[in-house]
Formats: structure tokens, C-alpha cells, sequence
């Protein structure tokens, strides 16, 4: 009998320890987890914080160029696509879209490819010919119904990088 309770007690304990080894491991996996998450969480907070900041210089994050329409009593949704359509409506031009001072190469004019509206006065536009990449900054001028008068302020133009 009282080998038997022994074995019990040593049984007993064993079973405990490892409970408690095992119990250790999974806690520790967790914390770890928990870790893990906490990390993500934070690169995930930067880049909202850095894709809203990214957004501070639109047309339709700005309330003083909003404010500049809606004082002439226009409206800055139709604003933008009224710009967007004029400078789509000029890379039908053979020769390429005339806001960009560049002639063709290789044959391949370039045009207008994305526009971001910036304010009440500027636009900033990436251009391309298939093989060569820029950027160009564009004044315009909304005169009633007449198509948007624009002057071009000053062109980048990246390398060709293949």
C-alpha cells in the first residue's frame, strides 16, 4: 500500500510539473503573440499617419481652396473633373500633350497619365511616353465655360531607368 501511494504522489507530480512546463510554453507563445500584433499595430498606425499626411495637399482635403469656390459659387467636385477632362481632352494631339515642353522620342509623344489637383490654382500631372517618365506643375484658370487656361510652371523629368 504505501508503495503504491507513492507512486501516486510521484505520478502526482510529475503530471504537475508538467502542467506547469507546458502551461509556461503556451504563455510565453502568447506574450510573444501579443508582441507581435503590438508591432503591427504601430506600422500600421505610421502609415495611415503618413497616407494622411500624403493627402493634406488635394484639392479635396483643402478648405481654403474649397472655400475659394464656393465664394465664386462653383462647385470644386466639378471643378475637378472639368480640369481633369481639359487635360485629358489634349493628349489627342499627335504631337503630345502641349503642357509638356518636350518633343517626341523614338517617336512616342508623351502624355498625361495621372493628375492631382492641389488647390485652387495648381495641378500637379505625371506624364510618360511609354519609356520616359515626369512630372509637370500646371497653373490653371477656370474661365466660365470656356475651356481651362493653363500655363505650365515647371516640368521634372526622370531617367530612363531600362
Amino acid at each position: 500500500m504505501k508503495n503504491t501511494i507513492l507512486y501516486l504522489f510521484i505520478f502526482s507530480l510529475l503530471i504537475n510539473i508538467f502542467q506547469y512546463v507546458n502551461s509556461n510554453k503556451i504563455l510565453d507563445a502568447k506574450e510573444q503573440q501579443i508582441l507581435n500584433s503590438k508591432k503591427y499595430l504601430k506600422i500600421s498606425r505610421d502609415s495611415l499617419k503618413s497616407f494622411s499626411e500624403n493627402n493634406s495637399f488635394d484639392l479635396k482635403n483643402n478648405d481654403y481652396a474649397q472655400e475659394y469656390f464656393y465664394n465664386k459659387g462653383m462647385d470644386y467636385n466639378k471643378i475637378i473633373e472639368k480640369v481633369n477632362n481639359d487635360i485629358n481632352a489634349l493628349n489627342a494631339n499627335k504631337a503630345g500633350n502641349p503642357l509638356i515642353p518636350y518633343d517626341m522620342i523614338d517617336g512616342k509623344a508623351f502624355l498625361v497619365s495621372r493628375i492631382k489637383m492641389v488647390n485652387h490654382r495648381w495641378v500637379i500631372a505625371e506624364f510618360s511616353n511609354g519609356k520616359i517618365w515626369g512630372e509637370v506643375l500646371l497653373k490653371y484658370f477656370i474661365v466660365g465655360d470656356k475651356p481651362t487656361e493653363f500655363e505650365t510652371i515647371d516640368t521634372v523629368l526622370f531617367e530612363a531607368t531600362l
